[in-house]
């Protein structure tokens, strides 16, 4: 079963598709900053019964026109069979998108991080025909984010560090700082503070830095402990399924009526909006997006 902090760990990246190039920049590598970003199927599978999914995939449009598809993987522990199945994503998805494609797999565990960034070549040593080669982002490759101010600066690049700190001694200043940062942000955009909450929750899963979490929220920001926080919290998802789902229709060239639109901003059905969003990705019409289930 799929953890919450593994959830947490790729699901970061679809709330805010530009920290993966401000993240990477620990690593030495430079991306531009993307200036729109749409969510495409995760589904990898072909029509024989073997199912590959990976768990974030945005397509990445960047200020000089460049563009490139961004696979990201949550990987919590070292698994064999784990390269050769990257290997395969990114070749299908140059094979069916046409775009250069990039593996980012982020990593909590310092041994999985580093056994993650190990180039795999496929193929006899004296020519492989494929390389495997992902960018990883670990504890030892994200900078500690301790202060209030930096936090302020980028609160889901804080949350990420946060959740990949997590068993280190420095998670405590790193939440202190996120609280200090999220309490600030409540002040004018409650329904983006309220995600970046939960996903910091998913992100620590079972460790002390989770209890000491809900202890900080409990005392300096008790608002997203309410049941009205619980609310916002879930209007939070649906507004940005909404969003992604006209932005992707409005790439594809799909029109669509005053209704319709009014239709799927006035969602708030989160399962409901990502099938919306799974079919808006082949779908020639409004109608093929709202088509009944079984029709």
């Amino acid at each position: 079963m799929v953890s919450s902090s593994h959830e947490a760990l790729h699901r970061i990246f679809q709330e805010d598709p530009a920290l993966f190039a401000r993240a990477v920049k620990a690593l030495d590598v430079s991306f531009a900053e993307p200036v729109s970003a749409v969510p495409l199927t995760t589904d990898l599978t072909e029509n024989r019964p073997v199912e590959r999914r990976v768990d974030t995939l945005l397509r990445m449009e960047t200020g000089d026109n460049g563009s490139f598809l961004l696979a990201v993987e949550s990987q919590g522990r070292q698994d064999p069979d784990k390269p050769a199945s990257w290997a395969y994503y990114l070749s299908h998805l140059h094979a069916k998108y046409r775009l250069p494609p990039v593996l980012l797999v982020v990593c909590a565990d310092r041994r999985t991080a580093a056994w993650a960034a190990r180039q795999v070549d496929i193929g006899p040593p004296q020519w492989p025909s494929l390389t495997v080669r992902p960018l990883v982002l670990g504890p030892d490759q994200l900078p500690v984010i301790d202060s209030p101010d930096e936090a302020a600066r980028d609160i889901p690049l804080t949350v990420l560090s946060a959740a990949l700190h997590r068993r280190d001694p420095d998670a405590g200043a790193i939440l202190k700082a996120l609280a200090s940062a999220l309490k600030g942000l409540t002040a004018h955009d409650e329904n983006t503070a309220s995600i970046f909450i939960e996903l910091t929750e998913q992100g620590l899963g079972k460790t002390p830095a989770a209890d000491l979490w809900r202890q900080i929220m409990a005392a300096d920001l008790s608002f997203f402990q309410s049941e009205t926080a619980q609310s916002l919290r879930a209007e939070g998802r649906a507004e940005g399924r909404a969003g992604a789902l006209l932005l992707l229709l409005d790439r594809r060239g799909v029109s669509l009526s005053e209704g319709e639109r009014a239709r799927i901003v006035g969602c708030s059905d989160v399962e409901v909006l990502d099938v919306w969003l799974t079919r808006a990705i082949t779908a020639s019409s409004a109608a093929e997006v709202f088509e009944p289930e079984g029709s």
